[in-house]
């Protein structure tokens, strides 16, 4: 009997450790108060984090763990099962657009710099060289399709239905095309290697970076609404913790600002009115 009662207790024992090691490895969430697991995409704004954001948390104690992803969904993927702690490569909209589609409970903690979507082309100089028939390439992508007939509406070169919500526009919506564009949507990612076989394309800023493309080339650049603005992104349940202040305070502190000031010249960053 004492026997049993030993063994039984052992194992008790042995179930309470393995539960206090798994905690201990931030199984599901950080391992302490000073450690953010960061997911990062290719793509400017984890660059940003990386150069000028992991620097400042790290003077004020903080570990920063960075975990490499090859595209912002699995990134979104990953923060929203708590193996991640924060991202900084999406909008508003596709932050909105993701909770639907996964029932996520993303939510965004700051609005962060943000770089311009632009029209773009190898063939013409100016947006004044549009032609009758025109082939134009733009995101598939429901937000940044829809940007990307606001940029078009900016140029003169279409008009959308009056009201019609931005990012939900969609090619039913224009109403006036003079021009007669040939208006095809793709992959954001193969919109720069067709470049040479239509008139002009609609690149994202990410898009713009990962490719290697001069953002000094755009002809016309977007008038960026805030759901377009890039967000520093967290689970919900986590929006008032320390470390999440802290990144707010980041992106808000005055080395910061010194960083844009001395990286920002050619204005390639938009900085959102309250990080100035």
């Amino acid at each position: 009997m004492g026997r049993h009662i030993y063994k039984k207790n052992a194992f008790i024992l042995i179930v309470g450790l393995l539960v206090l090691s798994l905690a201990a490895c931030g199984i599901g969430g950080s391992s302490d108060e000073k450690t953010i697991r960061v997911g990062t995409s290719p793509g400017p704004y984890s660059e940003l984090f990386i150069s000028a954001i992991k620097p400042i948390l790290e003077k004020e104690g903080y570990t920063v763990k960075l975990t490499n992803f090859s595209d912002l969904l699995q990134a979104d993927i990953a923060l929203s099962e708590g193996n991640i702690d924060l991202n900084v490569d999406q909008h508003t909209a596709y932050l909105t657009n993701f909770n639907v589609e996964k029932q996520a409970n993303l939510t965004p903690i700051v609005h962060i710099p943000t770089v311009r979507a632009g029209i773009f082309s190898n063939k013409h100089n100016t947006i004044d060289q549009v032609q009758d028939g025109a082939k134009v390439a733009i995101p598939q992508d429901p937000s940044n399709a829809g940007r990307a007939y606001l940029l078009l509406q900016k140029a003169g070169w279409i008009k959308l239905k009056p009201g019609v919500t931005p990012l939900t526009a969609t090619q039913k919506d224009i109403i006036s095309n003079p021009k007669h564009l040939n208006i095809t949507t793709m992959d954001s990612a193969q919109i720069p290697r067709a470049m040479d076989d239509i008139d002009f394309g609609i690149l994202p800023g990410s898009i713009v970076y990962a490719s290697h493309i001069d953002p000094k080339k755009s002809l016309l650049s977007e008038s960026l609404i805030k759901d377009l603005e890039l967000v520093a992104t967290v689970d919900k349940k986590n929006i008032n913790t320390k470390w999440a202040k802290a990144v707010v305070e980041a992106y808000k502190s005055e080395d910061f600002k010194k960083y844009l000031a001395e990286h920002n010249k050619n204005d390639y960053w938009y900085v959102p009115s309250d990080l100035k």
